[in-house]
Order: C-alpha cells, then sequence, then structure tokens
C-alpha cells in the first residue's frame, strides 16, 4: 500500500482506567476520518496478544472548524488484579500502535499515583507565537512534565482539568491533537484520569460545551443523562477512591467559552453526596481522593482567586464524609493548605485548620487542599503570591464585559490561616503520591512528594514533603470519617 492510499494512523493513544482499576482498562485513540474495523489484541508478556476487543466509535463535529472526530474505545474487563498487561491498537489499513498497562492491585497494597493541572502543549511559548501570528498557550515545560511523569511511573496520573487550552486556540482539534501527540509516551502505558476545567469549555460543541473532553475520553461510568455523562466520575485503586468533579457546574468564575453555572441541576452534587456516603461506608476504601480543576483556596494575588461556589457546595460535602485530600489547579503554581474541617466565622466560609503541622498530617481530622497547576502553561502564577498569605475569593460575578467577554469577577480579600506552603521560585511542577496500606489494626500513609521540573528531559528537585495519615478502616470501631 502506497503512502497515498495508507489509512489514517492510530493517534493519540491512552488508557483509562474502569469503575475497578484491578479488573477494568480502556485504551482509546482517534482519527480525522471514519475507519473500519477498530480494535485492540491484548494479553500478558509471557502469553502474546492473543485476545480482541472490538472499540467503540463516537464522534463529535468542532463548531469552530466543521472537523469531525472520531474516538474509538476498546473495554477491556475481566482483568487480573495487579497484573501486566501488552496491548496493540489498530485499526483497518493502519499500523498496530503498542502500549501496555498494569491493572491496580485489590485491597490493600502500595500504589504510587501522580497529579497536575494546566498542561497546554509543548509548542511556541506563547510570547513568540504572539510574534509569529499564532495563539499557542504553549511552553516547552509542557513537554518536559509528561517526561518527569513518565519517569516517576505511577500506577495512574490525574490531569486536574485545563488540559491542552483547546478553546483559546483557532485550531481546536489540532490543539487536543497536539496535547494527545505529547503525552500519549506516557498515557499509553498508564491512565490519565482527567477532570474538566474551564478552557475544556468550547463554544457550539456540545449542549454545555464539554462535547470534545467528552469524545476524547471514556472514563467511569457516574449513571447520568448522555449530555453529562463523562464530566464526573469515580473509581478504586487499591484501598484509594478517587472521585472527579467538574467544577464549572457549581463555580461562579466565568472562565469558559460560555458561562454555564449551574447546567447540572443539581445532578452532580445529588451524586457526590451518594457517591461520598457509600465510599465512607466501604471499610476496603481508606482514602478518598478528589480531583477537580478550580480552588476552595489560594494565596494568589491577581490570578483566579478561590471560588466561593466550591465552599458553598463541595466543602460541607468533604466535611460531612471525611474527605482526605483535593488536588485541583486552575492557580498556576503550587501551594498546600492545612487539614481544614469546617468554616470560620466569615462571609467567604473560610475554611479552618485543625492542626498546624506542616510535615504529618493526620486527614480524619480535616481535609488537605493542593493546588497544583504548574503543568506547563505559558503564563505561570508563582510569581504572583501575596507576600504575606492572603486569599482572594470569588464571591460572585456582574455585568459581561465586551472587552474580556466575560462576565466581571467580584473578590472579597481575607487572611489564609489555612496556608502552610507556597512554591514561589518553580513555575513547573507535579507532586507523586505513595500509598502504604500499614498494617491491619493500624495507620495507614501517604507520603507525599512535590517536585520542581526544572530541566530538560523531565530533570525534578523535589520541593516539598509531607506525609498523610490515617486509621484504616478495617481497623476496630472507626467512626465514619
Amino acid at each position: 500500500m502506497s503512502l497515498t492510499q495508507s489509512a489514517h494512523p492510530v493517534n493519540g493513544l491512552h488508557l483509562q482506567f474502569g469503575s475497578d482499576a484491578s479488573t477494568e482498562v480502556v485504551v482509546s485513540w482517534h482519527t480525522p476520518v471514519r475507519v473500519t474495523n477498530a480494535r485492540i489484541s491484548f494479553g500478558t508478556p509471557g502469553a502474546g496478544l492473543g485476545q480482541s476487543v472490538p472499540a467503540e466509535t463516537v464522534s463529535y463535529r468542532d463548531a469552530a472548524s466543521g472537523n469531525e472526530v472520531y474516538a474509538h474505545h476498546a473495554r477491556i474487563t475481566g482483568l487480573c488484579p495487579d497484573t501486566q498487561y501488552v496491548y496493540t491498537a489498530a485499526h483497518d489499513g493502519a499500523a498496530p500502535e503498542p502500549g501496555t498497562v498494569r491493572t491496580a492491585p485489590r485491597g490493600r497494597c502500595a500504589l504510587r499515583f501522580t497529579s497536575f493541572g494546566d498542561q497546554s502543549t509543548p509548542t511556541l511559548d506563547a510570547s513568540v507565537a504572539r510574534a509569529f501570528g499564532r495563539d499557542d498557550r504553549g511552553s516547552p515545560a509542557a513537554g518536559d512534565i509528561t517526561d518527569a511523569v513518565e519517569q516517576a511511573a505511577p500506577l495512574f496520573h490525574l490531569i486536574n482539568g485545563d488540559l491542552c487550552y483547546a478553546n483559546l486556540s483557532c485550531d481546536r482539534v489540532g490543539t487536543w491533537s497536539d496535547w494527545f501527540n505529547n503525552n500519549s509516551r506516557s498515557a499509553r502505558y498508564r491512565p490519565w484520569m482527567p477532570a474538566p476545567g474551564n478552557h475544556e469549555n468550547e463554544l457550539g460543541n456540545g449542549p454545555f460545551g464539554y462535547r470534545a473532553f467528552q469524545t476524547y475520553f471514556a472514563v467511569p461510568d457516574s449513571g447520568a443523562e448522555p449530555e453529562l455523562r463523562g464530566l464526573w466520575y469515580a473509581f478504586t485503586a487499591g484501598s484509594v477512591r478517587v472521585i472527579s468533579l467538574a467544577n464549572d457546574d457549581i463555580c461562579y468564575q466565568d472562565g469558559g467559552n460560555s458561562y454555564v453555572r449551574g447546567y447540572s441541576g443539581g445532578v452532580q452534587k445529588r451524586w457526590l453526596e451518594s457517591e461520598l456516603a457509600r465510599t465512607r461506608a466501604d471499610c476496603d476504601v481508606d482514602w478518598i481522593v478528589v480531583c477537580m480543576h478550580q480552588t476552595a483556596v489560594s494565596t494568589g494575588n491577581r490570578t483566579n482567586g478561590a471560588d466561593i461556589g466550591i465552599r458553598e457546595n463541595w466543602l460541607p460535602l468533604f466535611d460531612r464524609y471525611g474527605v482526605d485530600l483535593v488536588v485541583c489547579g486552575h492557580e498556576h503554581h503550587y501551594e498546600r493548605s492545612h487539614a481544614v474541617r469546617g468554616v470560620l466565622p466569615t462571609d467567604t466560609l473560610t475554611p479552618a485548620p485543625t492542626d498546624t503541622r506542616h510535615d504529618v498530617i493526620d486527614t480524619s481530622k480535616g481535609t488537605v487542599h493542593l493546588v497544583i497547576g504548574g503543568g506547563g502553561t505559558s503564563i505561570p502564577s508563582n510569581g504572583m503570591f501575596f507576600p504575606q498569605a492572603r486569599c482572594r475569593v470569588l464571591t460572585g460575578v456582574g455585568e459581561f464585559d465586551t472587552a474580556t467577554r466575560h462576565k466581571l469577577p467580584i473578590y472579597v480579600e481575607e487572611s489564609a490561616p489555612w496556608s502552610v506552603f507556597r512554591d514561589m521560585h518553580n513555575p513547573c511542577g507535579f507532586v507523586s503520591f505513595d500509598v502504604d496500606p500499614g498494617v491491619p489494626g493500624g495507620h495507614t500513609t501517604i507520603a507525599a512528594t512535590y517536585y520542581a521540573v526544572n530541566g530538560l528531559f523531565g530533570a525534578t528537585v523535589p520541593v516539598d514533603k509531607f506525609t498523610l495519615t490515617r486509621p484504616r478502616r478495617d481497623s476496630p470501631a472507626q467512626p465514619l470519617r
């Protein structure tokens, strides 16, 4: 077959876990045209590629360009826990693309996961791009951080929203393709599990602007209606339950291509409360980790700030059901909170710290919030902190501003007694989490390290280290929290 006759190749190969990460994996890729016989072959390294699964194909037509994208998702179930698999993805006329994946252990076992948000693509720096009449929002760091995550070799990676900033690009489809092409060198070997951010909201793409995101990814089913499917979800890996949320639904800030606050009509909040209640009642789950984009805490000045919508809607549920850890982005820097539970007597619902230790934190007493938004964007905010820890809380929006094409934000400034660590020196980095299951009747821990990515090919420097601890849920007489 000649080059002019060959089919389009397998693009953007990547993985997602199913709701049970020990037995379910989805292999995904996309093409710009319809293809036939999209499928994967898989097996163990010893047995070879002896099994085959057809892929389901879904598509969307980008409203800006009119281009159609076809995404192919092959769902594998019935896998063995804590087992290495090899696979190839292919469709008729295309060369098979290889990958590997390890399923999660079942039950209390050691595992590692990583997290960052706000990545973009490793294209021209934004200032250089403008000189050439382009609209790139990326930087080389967006490529370096992918190398760094792959060197950390986590079981899975959490992407805390604002994946590629396609909604700011004149070529939205091409920007998505650039993002997948960059990250496939890691995401074909370990699931990259995404939360939608405000820059996944694309005008005209679906009823709420998330059709591209919903097409490219096949995340665990939340039971939502089709127009909401894939925006929030949960999965279990070992003794960790990860819950991914779509914060534009409850945030006040107008940060996308369209203002969609309240688009689920309360469906997501009801799902979250049910999910948290079920999870915290499950004695096989020790840790509840929430992945989302916008944040309830920030000490950035002249940045997005903390959104009171999160404090009003999510934080009371996090308190009630004892969420251990929240990872988010939106602010393009790294900072960490003390464990917080309840609020101080302020109109802005300031989270109340429950402990002042900075190195070992008992999350049965409160939730630790991490802002990890230095994923590679060309507009970092590590140089925009208040000199002393303060917080700008976005409490609402005003009239539509024709200059910015967004509703004007309304801010209230307050103290930040919850603040414990801020990285003012490094614009790019991620956090690695190592889960230690502990022993029956004892405590389990997560050792966390924030790495700054500050060199070529993913070179890293550890900047912040701390340990989360809590009693195992199989310990006698453990309360729901």
